[in-house]
């Protein structure tokens, strides 16, 4: 009977429409496809555009397909004309995208369902999505959650009754401290994510209500990796199934070709060939972050001060005021020179895995913070929203494999000068890489042992699943 469900199995994958899902999302879907099931994988059509535009594909899936995996590969609508420019003003895009998106799924997922009535059905959706829960029931799927951000976040999230009662529920008092959430230690207020303090409005209330809705779950995959946050996954496993499968974008799926950029990258193997080990400090804010014109002033002239070679992705639409063109300081490309390269964006994995660099300036996104310790990159945390500050808590007081810069609020050319100096060449840079091997190797052993935590508590997942599957249809056949 488990020989049946495994042919027949078909699983719906559909991520939030930003890198740091789209990526881990990809690298599941192939890893399930690798186990036998069929997968049907739905990107937005605005997506879908910007990946084959930077790929050169129509069908990003084709590769995957040829290897022998079942991935099917379709487009959704959004509700906004193709030519929207949806980086411009990213909160604003998602607040309407929570509010008319779900009838679109809806629609989809009942579609495919009609059309193949002889396959069982489970739908893979982001945790910060609304209406997982409601379009599972509908349909009678099983309800796999896949959170692609630290179980730290997921917990406090999951909890967030305990933060209102203790009236920690948003962040008013940054030195108050936080000691009685399941699995979760000491920890300050302003290392909560800043949506907590966005009570009133909607991007705010509805992650409020997929937290809600994801405790009607059956199965919680985490993007992350037991031995780092053990004790928040033990906790979180008293209430529902939660695995860690993580880094499960660099497990070993992520050498079939699959369009995953939204951005064309330029290669920048040979500027690098041109440094020295350890001297090149790389700088990316991700791909969806925005800040001031002035922060990015403070942070060139502190680059500028610090003599440290560099690699900057100043990607488009950094600045929420637009005129990216003049985004940096009048005369600073010139004046590093040789020292400094300015890119729009590039492959980051390959960037932190060459010998050249020694550094990573970065916004605290977890994928972002992921393949700098699979990378042993010591990192210098500037976060600027969403769940950034609690991941620069993770990195700065728990693992110890990075520094912390401040915030936009108090951010200085000189303590920007001075904190790149202290991650290339100070003697704290000593021990934090110390400490970035330790992790290295343990993000590593995660995915590359034969016995390794992830790779258990995937195949784990799988049994649960089908026979998940074989009650849910001996159920509702009955």
């Amino acid at each position: 009977m488990a020989e049946s469900v495994e042919k027949k199995a078909h699983g719906i994958m559909i991520s939030m429409p930003y890198q740091g899902h789209i990526t881990p999302f990809v690298s599941l879907a192939l890893k399930l496809a690798s186990k036998g099931m069929t997968i049907t994988f739905v990107h937005l059509e605005s997506v879908h555009h910007k990946l084959s535009k930077a790929s050169h594909k129509s069908d990003l899936f084709s590769d995957a397909r040829e290897s022998g995996l079942d991935i099917r590969y379709a487009t959704i609508a959004d509700g906004f004309p193709l030519d929207y420019d949806r980086d411009l003003r990213p909160e604003q895009y998602w607040t309407t995208l929570l509010q008319i998106f779900s009838p679109y799924v809806d629609d989809f997922v009942g579609k495919l369902i009609r059309s193949d009535p002889h396959s069982l059905h489970f739908l893979v959706a982001d945790t910060v999505y609304v209406w997982p829960a409601a379009i599972a029931r509908k349909y009678n799927l099983i309800n796999v959650s896949f959170y692609t951000s630290p179980a730290l976040v997921f917990s406090l999230l999951y909890h967030l009754d305990l933060l209102k009662e203790r009236g920690h529920f948003s962040r008013k008092d940054d030195a108050a401290v936080i000691d009685y959430v399941p699995g979760v230690g000491s920890m300050k207020i302003r290392d909560l994510m800043t949506s907590l303090s966005k009570t009133s409005d909607v991007t705010g209330n509805s992650l409020f209500k997929a937290f809600e809705e994801v405790k009607k779950a059956d199965f919680i995959l985490h993007n992350t990796v037991e031995e780092l946050e053990s004790e928040a996954l033990s906790a979180l496993n008293r209430y529902q199934p939660n695995y860690a499968v993580g880094p499960i974008n660099l497990s070993g799926t992520s050498s079939v070709a699959v369009g995953r950029s939204l951005h064309a990258e330029v290669d920048i193997t040979k500027w690098l060939g041109s440094k020295p080990a350890g001297s090149v400090l790389y700088v990316s804010f991700g791909s969806v972050v925005q800040t001031s014109k002035v922060v990015i002033g403070e942070i060139a002239h502190g680059l500028r001060l610090s003599e440290v070679n560099f690699i900057w992705v100043a990607r488009a639409h950094l600045t929420a005021s637009g005129g990216d063109a003049n985004v940096l300081p009048g005369g600073f490309v010139e004046e590093v020179g040789e020292r400094g390269l300015i890119v729009p964006w590039c492959d980051q994995i390959s960037v932190l895995s060459d010998p050249a660099v020694g550094g990573f300036l970065t916004h605290c996104g977890w994928n972002s913070v992921v393949e700098s310790m699979w990378c042993g990159v010591p990192m210098i945390c500037f976060p600027v929203t969403y769940d950034q500050p609690t991941v620069r808590k993770l990195v700065v007081s728990d693992w110890e494999i990075g520094i912390d810069l401040g915030d936009a609020a108090t951010v200085d050319r000189e303590g920007v000068a001075g904190k790149v100096r202290v991650l290339m060449s100070g003697d704290p840079s000593e021990r934090m890489r110390r400490e970035a091997a330790k992790v290295k190797q343990m993000v590593r052993a995660a995915v590359e042992d034969d016995e390794s935590s992830s790779l258990n508590n995937f195949n784990r997942f799988l049994v649960d699943l089908r026979n998940k599957l074989c009650t849910t249809t001996s159920i509702h056949k009955n």
